[in-house]
């Protein structure tokens, strides 16, 4: 492949790594705190044109009376008005973007992390060094290695487009982490880490396609905190991989699914799901 013509991926996350408040109290398992952090990444090959038919479907949507009375489609809210976001869009908006989504030639890809074992590396840190404070980033930029360890090899030049996190520029950080990840396959492999890598900060309302990539997380996010399966299901046949990294009860790696083992409701350990 030229490097004039990169190969997309686009980055986002579902839940957050928020353990603790800010006196320190342990938020897991009350109401409103993620029990996972996921982190997604969508293969677009034609980026250009799902970002224009995701522009054109809100346009359209937006200039529908059906959808007039909608608080979330109002330009005051900076919901729907501006950008798709499963979590605010109602559920006809959702139907339309899925619908969508089915169209286009899209590859998914996600690494899925349990909270609850991140609490116990931490608590285990802190006996051995009083000193140590847990940094929701940690979690963050180790999610980023795992995930795009054996996805830097195949082609000449990538272009990875991540979504903002809060106001601080980690561009600098996710790019080392892209980095390690490639060398590690190029040492575990004995293949050169050359690759071209771009790696852009961006956020929905500019590039379209990091909308594409939410909702697939959200499909995600609510099979495994909700266990509600049918938005899953309808998205399954652009799935790729999920590594649930925390889910031992067959290897210590976690649970790796595929096209050839996709992921279910079934698959999943019965005490998954939070109800956030």
């Amino acid at each position: 492949m030229s490097v004039d013509h990169p190969h997309h991926y686009f980055v986002d996350e579902a839940g957050d790594g928020t353990l603790f408040n800010a006196k320190g109290k342990v938020l897991l398992g009350e109401q409103g705190c993620s029990r996972y952090f996921m982190l997604g990444l969508l293969w677009v090959p034609e980026p250009e044109r799902l970002a224009a038919d995701l522009e054109t479907l809100r346009g359209r949507l937006l200039a529908d009376p059906y959808f007039s009375g909608i608080p979330s489609m109002q330009p005051e809210a900076r919901k729907t008005a501006l950008a798709f976001h499963a979590k605010d869009d109602v559920a006809e908006v959702r139907r339309e973007v899925f619908a969508l989504l089915r169209q286009h030639d899209l590859s998914f890809f996600a690494v899925v992390k349990d909270k609850r074992k991140v609490l116990e590396y931490v608590r285990q840190r802190n006996e051995r060094d009083p000193a140590y404070r847990y940094q929701q980033n940690e979690v963050y930029d180790g999610l980023v290695r795992r995930l795009f360890k054996e996805r830097l090899h195949q082609h000449d030049a990538y272009r990875v487009v991540f979504a903002t996190r809060g106001a601080s520029d980690r561009t600098r950080a996710f790019a080392e982490a892209l980095n390690v990840a490639r060398e590690r396959f190029a040492e575990k492999w004995a293949v050169e880490a050359r690759a071209d890598i771009e790696v852009i900060a961006s956020n929905p309302r500019l590039r379209p396609e990091l909308q594409a990539a939410d909702y697939f997380l959200w499909a995600l996010q609510r099979l495994y905190e909700r266990r509600e399966e049918r938005y899953w299901a309808y998205v399954l046949p652009q799935v790729s991989l999920v590594m649930d990294v925390d889910d031992t009860r067959e290897a210590a790696y976690g649970r790796y699914y595929t096209k050839k083992k996709p992921l279910s409701l079934a698959a999943l350990p019965e005490d998954s799901g939070s109800g956030i």
